[in-house]
């Protein structure tokens, strides 16, 4: 084999449709070997001689993509000062764009015996762990480009690959659960119809299954366990994990975007796989412990954790930095991916110990031309201290809101002295955002997510039912700010499931007429059950995948979404991009306020209304005229005034429309309860009796001032987009 000394840059094995380069990063290390591994799992060791500032390279002309490899890296292994150098374990490259295998929870993937943890275990791991696999960068991508949709324009949908496509009907059994699913016709149908913009895939980067896990016959099934921040998980292949998941990875991307769908990404870079000093060594570990990993200063051979996995990520160093901004940039570049939402960002700020919104993090970010022009969504907290950082992050970001998430659930469970937070939530959370110069698309608003209580479930249960875990039902949240609306679970009393699915409707019609981005769960939309679970993290089965079988209330559920979707896209006034100031905006050509909050009365509501713990019900008037902020074209934006009607209560209320001031006629546009029929006209003043935790959504034409001209419609040529 002919070896040529090849080049430090790029790190990670680098085919230039001849030959590969290999170049890893090591400051510790004494020696690097590159390891080679035929079909049949014969190892070839081949020593790298050429070091360019701590980083190991060669080049091998003859290896070719579908290549299987490995390092073993020769150093000090002195847990005390934060070495963990052991050649006998076969190490991933850090930089490896697929890898090959699952790691098993074998002995030899540990660098101490189980029996005696003084001891030292030098067993050969090669045979039990991952390898890392030379790729193809080449893939055919034709005109495909981003959908770009603005972010006031933008409706999320979180997704797990595997979950959403594992029972779908039209989807042959052989490809289910895989990004050849995600992409099938049946999957873009289903999200063009909802009417969603983008999908956020759950971690997608290559993870471990945990061998605790495996052991009681259950699954890493989220996947927050990365080892791997290039490569696509190779259980999600149908082909293959020699490469194949790469090239599948990208044909989804691309069937996606066809359908005018962005692709964003669940990353996490906070920690690995690798977990804490008595976890395996399968990457960082035995490369360069020190360098990678957040380690205790009085004793490195422990790690300082703040994400509750065993380890963090050592933010401050340079080559962590470098790592991430590779992943990330290699993942828009090359994959055409559209954004990410960032697992436990409050760890990726931390310098020292504390949160700093001025870290290195987010001032390379900042600065980066491709990753500062993605869409990027912290989860805004970690379990370290100070680690709750809602409303914390710089300009650039956006955040997952927390604070909304239990606001709604409690306004909509009926819980006292919440009105005025709702409104906050409801108005863009601007409290929380607009000290720092941000809009409203700072606020990712969702009433559930992957991590808790579906929407369904949220309306059904009062507690978590998580016996399925194997941890006597004690993991998960215990407080969930949920209402089970009169009995446990499952019923067949017909009073009940109309009030949950009356409930369900609320909750998702208060999300979409909500300032901000919403973020809908996979299955929301058509009452998807988890049984109770929330927390499903292990249960890679019909306990999280979505059950597409669908009886005639998760129809009706279907329908109501994809309508407060439809009028959400077809009207600027729910997705302003400016927040709202209960003032008379200048310019508007309207005497009335962009916002107006209205009591059950018809009057503006009293600081006496506020406070009261038992006022349960709000009149929300939204001005369409009172939108100062411009198109691209630089238009004036004007749509019709809507009245929404919130009744949290559990009894019906008498809600009189407030006077022809706001509005002489006004036509129903959607709602829940019943009561009224959807497209009636109702005039100023009238008296409507609404039902015990309903919603209503009024609506009526601008009335424009005759000095204000209407603009036209601006005319797209979606053509000129390629």
């Amino acid at each position: 084999m002919q070896i040529w000394p090849g080049q430090s840059y790029p790190l990670g094995a680098t085919f230039n449709g001849s030959g590969t380069n290999f170049a890893l990063y090591s400051e510790v290390a004494e020696r690097v070997e590159l390891c080679l591994f035929d079909d049949d799992g014969t190892e070839s060791r081949i020593d790298i001689e050429e070091v360019d500032a701590f980083v190991w390279h060669v080049y091998l002309p003859s290896v070719q993509p579908g290549q299987r490899y490995g390092y073993r890296v020769h150093g000090p292994f002195d847990p005390s000062q934060g070495h963990r150098c052991d050649p006998s374990k076969l190490l991933l490259d850090p930089y490896a764009k697929a890898i090959s295998g699952m790691a098993s929870n074998h002995a030899s993937l540990f660098s101490y015996d189980f029996e005696d943890h003084d001891q030292r275990n030098t067993e050969d791991s090669a045979e039990h762990t991952m390898h890392s696999v030379v790729v193809s960068p080449f893939f055919d991508w034709g005109n495909d480009h981003s959908p770009a949709h603005e972010y006031h324009d933008t409706v999320i949908y979180e997704a797990h690959v595997k979950g959403l496509t594992m029972l779908h009907p039209e989807i042959d059994e052989s490809i289910r659960g895989t990004y050849v699913a995600m992409g099938h016709p049946a999957i873009i149908e289903h999200l063009t119809s909802l009417g969603v913009t983008a999908i956020e895939l759950m971690p997608v980067h290559q993870f471990v299954q945990d061998g605790h896990l495996v052991e009681r016959g259950l699954r890493n099934y989220w996947g927050y366990n990365t080892i791997g921040f290039f490569a696509p998980h190779n259980e999600y292949s149908y082909a293959g994990d020699r490469g194949q998941q790469v090239q599948e990875f990208k044909q989804m991307v691309k069937n996606l975007h066809e359908a005018n769908i962005e692709v964003i990404l669940d990353v996490v870079y906070n920690h690995t796989a690798e977990g804490n000093e008595m976890g395996p060594t399968l990457s960082f570990r035995g490369i360069d412990n020190a360098s990678y990993y957040r380690l205790v200063d009085e004793d490195k051979a422990y790690y300082y954790d703040t994400t509750g996995t065993g380890n963090s990520l050592l933010m401050r160093t340079p080559h962590v930095l470098q790592l991430i901004m590779d992943s990330l940039r290699y993942w828009v570049q090359e994959m055409h991916v559209d954004g990410f939402r960032f697992d436990l960002a409050s760890t990726l700020a931390r310098e020292l110990h504390e949160v700093d919104r001025l870290s290195a993090f987010f001032d390379i970010i900042q600065q980066d031309p491709v990753i500062s022009q993605v869409k990027l969504i912290a989860e805004p907290w970690d379990l370290g201290e100070g680690g709750y950082q809602v409303g914390g992050f710089p300009p650039l970001w956006s955040e997952w809101n927390g604070r909304y998430r239990d606001t709604v659930r409690d306004f909509h469970r009926s819980q006292p002295g919440v009105l005025g937070d709702f409104s906050s939530r409801l108005a863009g959370s601007s409290d929380l955002y607009q000290h720092t110069g941000r809009t409203p698309i700072a606020s990712i608003n969702f009433v559930t997510a992957h991590d808790g209580f579906t929407m369904r479930d949220l309306v059904s249960y009062n507690e978590r039912h998580n016996e399925a875990n194997g941890e006597g039902g004690n993991d998960g949240e215990s407080h969930n700010r949920s209402w089970n609306s009169g009995a446990e679970g499952m019923t067949t009393d017909q009073e009940i499931r109309d009030l949950r699915l009356r409930r369900a409707k609320n909750l998702m019609g208060t999300l979409l007429v909500s300032q901000g981005v919403p973020m809908i769960l996979h299955g929301d939309e058509m009452g998807r059950t988890q049984g109770g679970n929330n927390n499903t993290y292990c249960q890679d089965n019909e306990i999280s995948w979505v059950d597409w079988e669908l009886d005639v209330d998760r129809q009706d559920m279907l329908r109501f979404t994809r309508a407060m979707i439809a009028l959400r896209r077809a009207h600027p006034i729910f997705r302003r991009r400016r927040f709202l100031q209960g003032e008379v905006r200048d310019g508007s050509g309207s005497t009335l306020a962009d916002v107006a909050w209205i009591g059950t009365d018809g009057t503006p509501m009293t600081e006496e209304d506020w406070h009261d713990p038992l006022n349960k019900c709000l009149t929300v008037f939204l001005n369409g005229l009172a939108i100062p902020e411009p198109t691209l074209r630089g238009e004036r934006i004007l749509d019709d005034s809507a009245l929404i009607l919130f009744n949290a209560s559990g009894n019906p209320v008498e809600f009189v429309l407030p006077d022809a001031t706001y509005g002489e006629e006004w036509t129903v546009e959607v709602g829940t309860g019943g009561v009224i029929d959807i497209g009636e006209t109702v005039t100023a003043g009238t008296t409507l009796t609404r039902p015990g935790h309903s919603l209503l959504v009024l609506m009526r034409p601008a009335e424009l001032p005759e000095d204000v001209v209407e603009p036209e419609e601006p005319k797209v040529d979606h053509r000129s987009r390629a």
